[in-house]
């Protein structure tokens, strides 16, 4: 601590004092007694003086380490420890080593190699003879002592593997000595250590080149026979080889990863060679052992990507000479040539990858039947590898069965229709069971990926090779053709069978004649399943419904203009369907969803006539003031419309299909993005295909969400049916969802699980209870219809000229202060950033001011009273109704503090939305503004200036409103929270420009003390590590620019417990003599940490300098103790005592300090 935080406060004679004092304390503790932890902490503490004091004492240290290290070998494992601590501000960054000390460290290191590395390979090759013939000798104890020098030696060897020359590395015999000992198992995972680091390395550009080439060329051997025994030796007799064989494989192979991904260059010197080592890889992903195939498969997709990215080849051949490319290929040109693929990445290559890609898709306990080799494999398994993570990988399979079609189409075309008509036979028809639906779905998101990559249309040889594409044509056909004459009727297989459809979708775009066929199966399986909504046991068939009607969306989405000569046959059949009443509303709605997306392929003029025969009818339903003035002109008029269920969900589907109507239509290059900015209204002439629609959509969908929140404002909500109340509450998947399990799946009646786009609810389930029919219809109307008003204000200015502000406001805000955090949170995200961000500017007041001025006096208030229980009493306090949990107190103390961080989060957001620059073009950049601190006063505007061109200083001009937007501002400083924190930071820096830019006293006197004192709190919390750069630069602007036009700068400064005059002083002459930011930012840094005495946690250095601490990091950094603390308990049900004790008593300690749950680092 001394050496590291409170060196500099040390005379030049008490450095030098302190330095003799560690050298010589280190014979104290070389005794082979003593604990490796002291030994390591004292090595550590030696390189961290010499790191202090400079690498002149480390000159003067050598020639005595050296002549330590031949005393014993105690004394050799302590000096390879201090070898190992010297580069590690090389090798892992430190912020307390900028600039100039951090060059002249690895400039003094560099000079050092010449001793270090010789010492290094001495220690090595010494005791480890030594260790060897005192083992052979029955010397037990003498022979640890040995080993463990050499496992030190190796560790300090690791930590110059990263940086140093490898031709420095080869030339001291380091990767010959770390190659011999990789046989022995004591020195051989540590021996992969240095080959993974060096392989990772990248071949220089200067003389040294060919030098570094022959290196790895001696590791490539290394590592080649090394992995050519074991995989022999696995393949002739699995059963004797254990699992420290195994981890040792998996170590080679990922060394070997690093390697090929690298530096290929050096293998493709050679032709034999790159086969072998290819061949080596292909059997590592065949390789029944997960985790080897796991390495193998991270270097196929690094191979495979590069001639993907780069016109699918990846070298040029000439003769016997290589021309390779980028991303570890070399540095030489690459050319569009496929002849390197064609002879490396053989037909037989990529059959056997995507092979093993397809059985790999399924989880343990789940075989595929058509298993390729006589050894099954093993398969994910979430108790081993975790169920988040199979995603992950699954999504990694994914990516190379795309790769691999994009380099051989034919072989990947035929093998996934082997391989789909092999399960098609195999299966049960009549009844499929879990295996074989698992299966079946596994193979579907293969030929999804397989079908996709092939006619993508970035392939030029399907359009310059015929004979290709009329093979493709052929294969594709007769699998389409296989699936149309299947007669699955059961719900889980037509849904599959529908999805088999669709994915063959972007086939369909190149052959248009086989769509009709497609639609025709589709209605097919629709009407071969049950249409009712009255009888539970239907669920699952209704399910299936609405799944093969998704699949028309995305059919039309992946066909494009193919389905255009078909919309009028789909029209008749969904309106002969409806007729007989055999189409449910929600499903008539995903199939005019369908037709929108299919309209947008053909132009703005289809799609208006599409959205005109959709929505006529369902304006007949929606404007009629009967039912608005029966149901939403009384505080409990809701309560009656939810006796009538039939015309409720009618209410419902028609607010769905207003979403998905502004959704899909418009301008495909478009496609509107809530949190993004205007697309086609960017052209004045441009009009919205749905503009026409909104004066007549939206006044009865305020009036209905007015009425909504009505339900939470007293006194109404206390007189409420009890089933109204208990739907109010949150559902088990919300629930589940804050607590970030995903244990508990949505529902099956879900509409975004059926469609990829409706809001997440449980959707229609009118058999289900009427308690559970509320709360989905309460959930859906007010996400989809935040979204049609938020989607409405980023069309152009229709929304804003067809409907008056205070309406808007009335129906949103009026009963604020009774929302819930989540429901706050919905609002700010859906509604209110898109209309900040498209809201024209002579409508600012009547729209921004009218809603944030409640909401943000609301926000603030109820913020900070959340906040203050939080850190105060380890609980936040917030409005929500977390309905019926069954689980412990805990969980409930977690989902009440995600709530609150959530919000927190989102008010920063809106926050960094007003302060966007697209709003605010009149102010001025810093560099606009100049280097100089002095700005004049004549160029100083009046606020009033720039009402018209920065919406944050029409926001100053209304002080109501921008009082508590300040208040929180500052306060998000204190509250532990670094993501909130992260969002706030562009609203404060546009306050800050605007304080330095205009003469407004109030902003300058509120940037220059308030928001710089709290900034500065703001770095005393570890939660705001990660954005310390961009706060000390926040810091920066409001001192440099304004401390010579206010005092308040330094006096803040002054007001800090360490700081002196003279301090103060020295930091504006240093300031003084730079312009650049990153200099001065430095200087503050340091002014800041000597004036606090370090206890700026945000700015102290974290690093790990042994394992405890680096487990004490893993362990409880990213997650909150509370969320730890659930994990135990439901990976501990049965043995939990342990861990919900030692659990608590983290939660405890932790408690006293503030903000200590769900803490994101």
């Amino acid at each position: 601590h001394l050496v590291r935080f409170r060196w500099d406060e040390f005379s030049i004679s008490e450095r030098r004092e302190f330095a003799n004092y560690t050298i010589n304390l280190v014979v104290e503790v070389v005794g082979s007694h003593e604990e490796w932890a002291l030994k390591s902490q004292m090595a550590a503490l030696v390189a961290e003086v010499v790191r202090r004091e400079g690498i002149a004492l480390w000159h003067e240290l050598l020639p005595s380490i050296v002549s330590l290290s031949n005393k014993g070998p105690t004394e050799a494992e302590l000096v390879a420890m201090i070898l190992r601590w010297l580069p590690e501000d090389i090798t892992v960054h430190n912020e307390d080593l900028e600039g100039d000390r951090r060059r002249i460290l690895l400039r003094g290191l560099t000079e050092s190699l010449t001793e270090i590395l010789p010492l290094l390979y001495s220690l090595l090759e010494k005791h480890f003879v030594a260790a060897l013939t005192e083992h052979s000798r029955q010397q037990v104890d003498l022979a640890k002592q040995h080993a463990a020098t050499v496992t030190a030696a190796l560790n300090a060897v690791n930590a110059y593997a990263e940086w140093a020359p490898v031709p420095d590395l080869a030339k001291y015999g380091l990767i010959h000595g770390c190659g011999s000992l990789l046989p022995y198992n004591e020195f051989r995972l540590h021996a992969c250590e240095f080959f993974k680091f060096i392989s990772q390395r990248k071949r220089p550009v200067d003389a040294t080149g060919s030098e570094f080439d022959s290196a790895m060329n001696m590791i490539f051997q290394i590592l080649m026979n090394v992995s050519r025994d074991f995989l022999n030796g696995s393949m002739s007799n699995s059963g004797s080889i254990d699992e420290n064989e195994y981890e040792f494989a998996e170590s080679i192979c990922e060394s070997m990863v690093a390697l090929g991904s690298s530096n290929m260059q050096c293998i493709l010197v050679d032709r034999g060679m790159t086969s072998q080592f290819l061949q080596q890889m292909l059997e590592y992903y065949q390789h029944y052992k997960i985790a080897l195939h796991f390495q193998s498969l991270l270097f196929w997709l690094a191979l495979l990507r590069e001639p993907s990215s780069k016109g699918k080849s990846i070298a040029q051949v000439s003769g016997d000479n290589l021309s390779v490319g980028n991303l570890g290929f070399g540095g030489g040109p690459i050319d569009k040539d496929k002849k390197w693929v064609s002879l490396f990445i053989t037909d037989e290559v990529c059959a056997a990858i995507l092979d093993v890609s397809f059985r790999r898709m399924l989880k343990k306990n789940v075989t595929s039947g058509t298993a390729t080799s006589l050894e099954p494999l093993e398969l994910w398994s979430d108790e081993l590898e975790g169920k988040s993570d199979f995603s992950q990988y699954r999504s990694r399979l994914l990516e190379l069965l795309k790769l691999t079609a994009s380099q051989k189409p034919l072989v990947a075309a035929a093998r996934v229709s082997q391989r789909i008509d092999t399960i098609i036979k195999n299966a049960n028809h009549q009844s499929m069971s879990h295996q074989d639906l698992a299966v079946m779905e596994s193979t579907q998101l293969g030929l999804e990926a397989v079908v996709g990559s092939i006619f993508d249309g970035s392939d030029e040889s399907l359009s310059s090779n015929p004979e290709i594409k009329f093979q493709l044509h052929t294969i594709f056909a007769g699998l389409l053709q296989q699936l149309l004459c299947l007669k699955w009727t059961e719900p889980a297989s037509a849904v599959l069978l529908g999805r088999y459809l669709d994915a063959l979708g972007p086939y369909l775009k190149h052959y248009p004649d086989s769509v009709t066929g497609v639609v025709n199966k589709l209605f097919e399986l629709l009407t071969s399943l049950p249409c009712t909504i009255q009888d539970p046991s239907s669920n699952n068939a209704r399910h299936a419904r609405l799944q093969i009607c998704s699949s028309f969306i995305r059919i039309s989405r992946a066909a494009d203009k193919s389905l255009l000569p078909h919309m009028k046959a789909i029209a008749d059949t969904m309106g002969y369907l409806q007729a007989e009443g055999r189409l449910l509303r929600g499903e008539h709605n995903l199939l005019g969803e369908a037709f929108l997306v299919m309209a947008s392929s053909a132009g703005i003029q289809q799609q208006q006539e599409v959205l005109a025969w959709q929505l006529e009818p369902l304006s007949k339903v929606w404007t009629p003031l009967e039912w608005q003035n029966t149901y939403l002109s009384e505080p409990f008029g809701l309560t009656y419309l939810f006796s009538d269920v039939q015309f409720m969900w009618s209410i419902f589907h028609a607010v769905t299909f207003f979403e998905k109507a502004l959704k899909r239509s418009g301008s495909k290059k478009s496609n509107i993005n809530l949190q993004g900015s205007v697309g086609p209204t960017t052209n004045p002439t441009y009009l919205h295909p749905i503009s026409s629609h909104l004066s007549w959509m939206l006044p009865p969908l305020l009036r209905l969400l007015r009425s909504i929140h009505a339900l939470w404002s007293e006194p109404i909500a206390q007189v409420l049916p009890g089933e109204l109340k208990a739907a109010k509450g949150m559902s088990p998947v919300e629930q589940t969802s804050l607590l970030g399990e995903s244990s508990l799946k949505l529902p099956k009646g879900n509409l975004a699980a059926a469609t990829g786009d409706g809001p997440s609810m449980e959707m229609s389930r009118e058999g289900d209870s009427k308690e559970n029919d509320i709360r989905n219809w309460l959930k859906g109307i007010r996400d989809s219809g935040y979204n049609v008003i938020g989607l409405s204000t980023t069309i152009g200015d229709t929304f804003f000229r067809c409907i008056e502000g205070s309406s808007v406001a009335l129906a949103l805000v009026e009963n604020v202060q009774s929302m819930e955090f989540r429901h706050i949170r919905q609002l700010i995200h859906l509604v209110l950033v898109p209309l900040v961000k498209n809201c024209p500017v002579d409508l600012w007041e009547a729209y921004i001011i009218n809603l944030l001025h409640p909401l943000l006096l609301h926000c603030h208030q109820a913020l900070s009273c959340s906040w203050s229980s939080l850190l105060n009493e380890a609980r936040a306090k917030v409005p929500d109704n977390i309905g019926n949990l069954l689980g412990s107190e805990l969980k409930v103390e977690v989902m009440e503090e995600k709530l609150l961080r959530d919000l927190t989060r989102e008010v920063c957001s809106l926050l960094s939305a007003l302060a966007s620059p697209n709003l605010n073009s009149g102010l001025p950049s810093l560099e606009q503004i100049g280097p100089t601190n002095r700005v004049e006063a004549s160029h100083l505007k009046n606020v009033e200036s720039y009402v018209s061109n920065s919406l944050i200083g029409f926001l100053m001009l209304h002080k109501g409103t921008a009082l508590p937007a300040l208040r929180i501002s500052l306060e998000v400083f204190t509250w532990t929270d670094g993501e909130a924190v992260t969002k706030i930071i562009p609203f404060c820096g546009a306050i800050i420009l605007l304080a330095i830019s205009s003469n407004n006293q109030e902003v300058r006197e509120f940037v220059a003390k308030d928001l710089f004192f709290a900034i500065i709190q703001g770095l005393a919390l570890e939660s705001n590590a990660i954005i310390s750069a961009d706060l000390l630069g926040l810091c920066r602007e409001i001192y440099v620019y304004l401390s010579e036009r206010d005092p308040a700068p330094r006096q803040v400064l002054m007001s800090l417990p360490n700081i002196t005059k003279d301090d103060l002083l020295g930091f504006e002459d240093a300031l003084s003599k730079t312009s650049s930011p990153k200099e001065q930012k430095q200087h503050l840094r340091s002014l800041l940490i000597l004036a606090t005495g370090n206890k700026l946690k945000a700015l102290a250095a974290q690093k790990v300098t042994n394992l405890e601490a680096a487990l004490q990091l893993q362990f409880l950094g990213p997650l909150s103790k509370k969320m730890a603390l659930l994990d135990w308990q439901q990976l501990h049900k049965k043995n939990v005592g342990m861990f919900v004790n030692f659990g608590r008593h983290i939660c405890t300690e932790d408690s006293k300090r503030p903000g200590s749950c769900l803490e994101k680092p």
